[in-house]
């Protein structure tokens, strides 16, 4: 599984760019826009082609997933610590049939100690951050789990065999494809690679 998060902060031709990744085979694209209110989330997201829509997971404002045919919601880690413990509570009002469930993480005890089924588990950061400067990577080693964890944090092409190496279901990357001068060729390198 690959996955795209998006940048933060919008950047130019975002949204041409995210079209061609689509065509391309991206299967999951994870909306990561702390800044934007919901109105601001909601029309992010109308830019987006309605046939892509059920490749969009959103990280933020959990609510929208009822006005459009999305793949899921995803929970930041703080997110997850202040809801989680009671689910229930927290999806209600949601039209969560088919969605995916997922949370970051880390730190692996915290991931394995988690009692929540996710679909999917972010652990980060594995290698040197591409996005974020002094955010060094751990290399945890994910071979004796059994829950499906992504790799996310430095994912280039030339590391993917060592993330394969140390277990994971999948990658999750960022700044290679939005910092590379052809974030398009990029993701082929990267979907080669894997």
């Amino acid at each position: 599984m690959i996955i795209v998060l998006s940048p933060e902060n919008d950047i130019p031709n975002e949204i041409e760019i995210l079209l061609k990744l689509f065509e391309q085979g991206l299967a999951c694209y994870h909306v990561r826009k702390p800044h934007k209110n919901y109105e601001e989330y909601r029309a992010y997201i109308q830019q987006i082609d309605t046939a892509f829509h059920d490749r969009i997971v959103v990280h933020d404002h959990h609510m929208i997933i009822n006005q459009f045919n999305l793949k899921g919601i995803h929970f930041k880690e703080q997110h997850r610590i202040d809801h989680i413990d009671n689910p229930g509570k927290y999806f209600k009002g949601l039209s969560m049939f088919g969605k995916t469930i997922s949370s970051s993480f880390h730190d692996l005890e915290a991931l394995e100690d988690c009692y929540f089924e996710f679909d999917y588990h972010f652990l980060s950061p594995v290698f040197n951050s591409i996005s974020k400067e002094d955010y060094k990577g751990r290399g945890f080693d994910v071979n004796n789990s059994d829950k499906t964890i992504i790799a996310l944090g430095g994912i280039r092409p030339e590391n993917i065999a060592q993330v394969k190496q140390l277990g994971y279901n999948g990658i999750a990357v960022l700044g290679s494809i939005w910092k590379a001068e052809n974030p398009l060729q990029s993701f082929k390198n990267i979907e080669a690679a894997f």
